[in-house]
């Protein structure tokens, strides 16, 4: 997942005196560090709101000599000065949001939701500046006359298009309303994230008794036995709702009572009625969302998000998720008469339920294909598998990572890596924070800390929640999860990788059903055999993963497709409803999933990925967009392809893609950017034949 560090987060009406806290404050210069990283060993809590307060004018000061300015408005002096105009507010912004996201704390959580308004407002102020947009007006009706490159075309489009998408052009009582919207939606937004946090650590499953942990690994009550002990419940077991735990105890406890409690805590986040209840504060989301689009002169929120992506509107986003859902629930039906099957045979006259899908997956990969998930974690220990990734991207970019030892942290589990080119040049700085924690929101994500930009080099993160090291055993990783770390590892290299003039166009700052291209083709060369040979060791003996096992891993791709694209799917269509809406006047959104999954024919042991109380990701970007992984995911199969037919190390195939794609950013319209790597424009065949659906 990518998450932008977006300057509408948060900010405060009462700033701190800014004559006692901006001495030393190290976010109101350039970093004074090597390459320019943040010195996380001087940044206090204190720093953040004078930073932002003293961004803030800085901004608006240059905004002014935008708009004072008294030469003909040209590209350089309007559209290039406000892509950099907001250096402090950039710095400290970049710290901040992730912060908040992967090593939070209450007081940063409180800063955030304090923040929120004035930020908000702060964005308004520019982006309803009418003398400003006035300027940026008369750059862009001149456009055909100035001679400007492709980047430069794109970046004037996307800062005037931007402008009228937030109001430029309104009257001015409309453009006030907004203006309440806006501050509205960047509070609510911070709390039911919070909210989601809060469930995650709030439930604890201590099992006390030996015999509850029947088939569990040994790796994974080693591992809840320490959950326990630090949680100062020792001689238990602890158990909660992160990944690298709520995962493994469906997917092997043979309590079935106790799957039920997991599985039903995970899935009734945010519904429960209490302090952390999202199910209010989302409707209010939806329903503002509606309100602004229609301000804007579109009948549904949908159609406002999606007017300047790849899909262009949502009739042609339910096309292709309505189609695609015709393969994938046949497939998981059949999926599940297997697994009834498989319990029928036990003889307990016991019905399936969704918390015993991944404990019979598990049984039934095992009678299919004689393979099992403690088979092969053995051999994906972490740091392997992350030199598997580093490897990949030597081998098709040329580029090399190379740890450094001294440069500042937030947490002790964050490692730092130099990027390189092959000629030697620096790519970038790459942080990774590999495992959860309780200042740690779930899920894995790509962000930065500072934009490329010309000669500029990016600061690029990885942080993600794996299954964490136990003892003396290391951290072992899931196929999902080797996946996963691929996957963000893709983000990264799109972020490393750019070469562009301006920040509004570079890098990751691309439309949201693109974005995911390069981090999903990534994951493909996690499994292909080549690869796993040069990483997948054993952690004890140093014994390469055997053919055999790697025959079984190639088998069971297609395994269990039809649950993951459906529960997929579900989430992506649920996405859409909810911005599909063009009245929500007493919305009930519990109710209104149920219909709606109702109405989809979705099977009762699926649930949607993320339901409507704690889909982060509407929250955090992807509102009208969660379609996108299935969307980029017809792209990234398709470009695949180019690899397997002239070789998956090709490197005139790896340099068309790296020129094309992770190098331009935004720079050009991304589906002439695919058809320049491409040919082509992208087939579903191949996605649907990956996914076992054809």
């Amino acid at each position: 997942m990518l998450k932008k560090s977006i300057l509408i987060l948060a900010a405060s009406c009462m700033m701190y005196s800014c004559a006692t806290k901006t001495d030393n404050n190290p976010f109101l210069s350039e970093f004074q560090t090597p390459n320019g990283v943040p010195p996380f060993d001087k940044i206090k809590l204190e720093h953040y709101e004078p930073a932002f307060q003293k961004g803030m004018e800085e901004q608006n000061t240059n905004i002014q000599a935008i708009i004072d300015n008294t030469e003909t408005p040209s590209f350089e002096n309007v559209i290039a000065a406000l892509d950099n105009s907001s250096p402090t507010l950039d710095r400290v912004g970049g710290v901040f949001h992730n912060l908040t996201e992967a090593e939070t704390t209450d007081e940063l959580t409180a800063l955030s939701i304090k923040l929120a308004p004035v930020l908000a407002e702060h964005e308004d102020n520019i982006s309803l500046n009418q003398e400003l947009f006035k300027k940026i007006d008369a750059v862009y009706r001149q456009k055909e006359s100035l001679g400007l490159t492709r980047e430069q075309e794109r970046l004037l489009e996307k800062t005037y298009k931007g402008f009228v998408r937030s109001g430029a052009n309104l009257p001015a009582d409309k453009q006030n309303r907004l203006r309440e919207i806006n501050k509205q939606l960047s509070t609510l937004g911070i709390t039911f994230s919070n909210n989601i946090l809060n469930e995650n650590n709030d439930f604890k499953l201590f099992v006390d008794k030996k015999e509850d942990l029947a088939g569990l690994p040994e790796w994974f009550c080693q591992s809840a036995a320490e959950e326990a002990k630090a949680a100062g419940q020792e001689g238990k077991w602890l158990f909660t709702l992160h990944n690298a735990s709520r995962l493994p105890f469906l997917q092997y406890a043979a309590n079935r009572p106790l799957r039920e409690k997991i599985y039903k805590a995970y899935i009734n986040r945010g519904n429960n009625n209490d302090k952390n209840d999202n199910k209010k504060i989302i409707s209010e989301i939806i329903s503002l969302r509606l309100e602004k689009a229609q301000l804007l002169g579109f009948d549904c929120y949908s159609n406002f998000v999606l007017e300047n992506k790849m899909a262009k509107n949502a009739t042609t986003v339910m096309d292709f998720l309505n189609n695609l859902w015709g393969y994938a629930l046949p497939k998981a039906k059949a999926e599940a008469s297997e697994l009834q099957n498989l319990m029928d045979k036990e003889g307990k006259g016991e019905k399936l339920e969704a918390w015993d899908w991944w404990y019979y997956t598990e049984k039934l990969r095992k009678e299919k294909y004689n393979l099992e998930e403690s088979e092969i974690k053995p051999y994906f220990k972490l740091e392997n598998v992350r030199d598997g990734a580093f490897y990949v991207a030597n081998k098709l970019y040329g580029i090399t990572l190379t740890k450094l030892d001294n440069v500042p942290v937030y947490h002790p589990d964050v490692e730092v890596f130099e990027v390189k080119a092959q000629d030697g040049s620096q790519l970038g700085i790459f942080y990774v924070d590999y495992f959860p924690r309780s200042g740690k929101r779930g899920g894995a994500w790509m962000n930065n800390y500072r934009e490329q930009q010309g000669s500029v080099r990016p600061l690029i993160c990885n942080v993600c929640s794996f299954t964490k090291p136990v003892g003396d055993t290391p951290s072992l990783l899931t196929i999902d999860e080797v996946e996963t770390l691929f996957h963000e590892f893709g983000h990264a290299l799109h972020g490393l990788l750019t070469q562009c003039q301006y920040k509004g166009t570079s890098g990751t700052n691309v439309v949201r059903d693109f974005v995911e291209l390069p981090s999903q083709i990534n994951e493909h060369w996690a499994t292909e055999p080549e690869v796993l040979k040069i990483y997948a060791k054993h952690y004890q003996t140093g014994e390469v993963i055997p053919d055999t096992l790697i025959g079984k891993i190639l088998n069971q791709q297609t395994f269990n497709q039809g649950f993951m694209t459906t529960e997929l799917l579900a989430a992506a269509i649920l996405d859409m409803n909810l911005h599909n809406l063009k009245n929500t006047e007493g919305i009930d959104v519990a109710a209104y999933e149920k219909e709606a999954m109702e109405q989809l024919g979705l099977i009762p042991q699926i649930a949607p990925r993320y339901r409507t109380t704690y889909f982060n990701h509407i929250i955090g970007g992807y509102a009208a967009g969660y379609y996108s992984y299935l969307w980029a995911n017809v792209l990234d199969n398709d470009a695949f392809e180019a690899f397997k037919e002239h070789g998956i190390f090709d490197k005139q195939t790896a340099a068309l893609f790296r020129q094309n794609v992770l190098e331009k950013g935004d720079s050009e319209d991304p589906m002439v950017l695919y058809k320049n790597f491409r040919g082509a424009e992208p087939q579903l065949d191949p996605m649907l034949k990956n996914r076992g659906m054809k």
